[in-house]
């Protein structure tokens, strides 16, 4: 018989022992995929999870666009540090009680699914009121001193808001650059938990709020932008977040990993290093 033709010959069938290592091959590249996946999804449930900043409710301490790292374990866990809440955990375990001053991620009462992130200003039982822009806790005033105006670039990340009736924040300074400048105070709370915050105007239903009194097992929570911030001054139904539970607590942030301010075009490539706000990597929060 005539020797057969190259064409012939790619039709052989593979022999078993070729289907066999295909076969294995395949296997274990799935159970490398299926390994990696496991892991990543227990690092993020147990251990850091990303998180990107997608208003200006907490200026000056974070700018939309800023990327950070949110710590799972030291408030303990509950369903919701799991993806879509699937943990059959009832409350929180492992964990301990956040402190006043924390920048803390949790879910939105209403549907105990999107992400908000504020500052921790009121434990269980304490009184929290706002008077003419000033922080009470538990009848005593919290230490307010005016600082230098905040000044931030002008950018697509960062608008200049204000509330209506406010005075206009866009100015240019001396470089030619143009700015958002926004009044700030330094607040100290008990136990000398220190940090900035913005007050642009006097703006009613923020800046004057009744007696607070915060339920056990919920947290009262506060922008640092206090006159552009959905929080615990405001309850569900006006678009706020009221009393936060204590199970909604997601994480604790930690370090500034990225920030953009916005700016970068897919066809500049160049503009992906220029948008970059470099000086605010590697920022930890205390």
């Amino acid at each position: 018989m005539p020797d057969k033709s190259p064409a012939e010959q790619d039709l052989v069938p593979p022999s078993p022992e070729h289907t066999g290592a295909l076969r294995a091959s395949f296997m274990e590249n799935l159970r490398f995929l299926i390994t990696v996946g496991v892991l990543a999804v227990l690092l993020r449930s147990l251990l850091f999870a990303p998180f990107s900043i997608p208003s200006e409710s907490m200026l000056p301490r974070l700018l939309v666009g800023d990327y950070l790292f949110v710590a799972k374990w030291p408030y303990g866990y509950s369903r919701y540090s799991f993806p879509f809440g699937l943990a059959p955990i009832d409350g929180r375990i492992f964990g301990r009680d956040p402190e006043r001053g924390d920048i803390v991620v949790f879910k939105y009462p209403r549907d105990n699914r999107q992400d908000y992130i504020k500052r921790l200003i009121g434990l269980p039982g304490d009184l929290v009121q706002v008077r003419s822009g000033q922080l009470f806790l538990n009848g005593q005033p919290v230490p307010r001193v005016r600082m230098e105006d905040f000044r931030i670039p002008q950018s697509p990340n960062t608008k200049c808001r204000g509330q209506a009736g406010s005075p206009d924040f866009h100015t240019n300074g001396k470089d030619g650059v143009a700015y958002c400048r926004y009044p700030q105070y330094r607040e100290t709370l008990p136990g000398g938990r220190s940090y900035l915050v913005l007050d642009q105007t006097d703006y009613p239903p923020a800046d004057d709020t009744p007696v607070y009194i915060v339920p056990a097992g919920h947290y009262f929570m506060m922008g640092d932008n206090r006159d552009d911030s959905a929080d615990s001054r405001f309850p569900i139904s006006a678009q706020g977040v009221g009393f936060v539970p204590e199970e909604n607590l997601v994480g604790r942030a930690t370090v500034m990993f990225f920030s953009t301010d916005g700016s970068a075009e897919w066809l500049k490539p160049w503009t992906w290093f220029t948008a970059v706000r470099w000086d605010r990597i590697g920022r930890v929060f205390n």
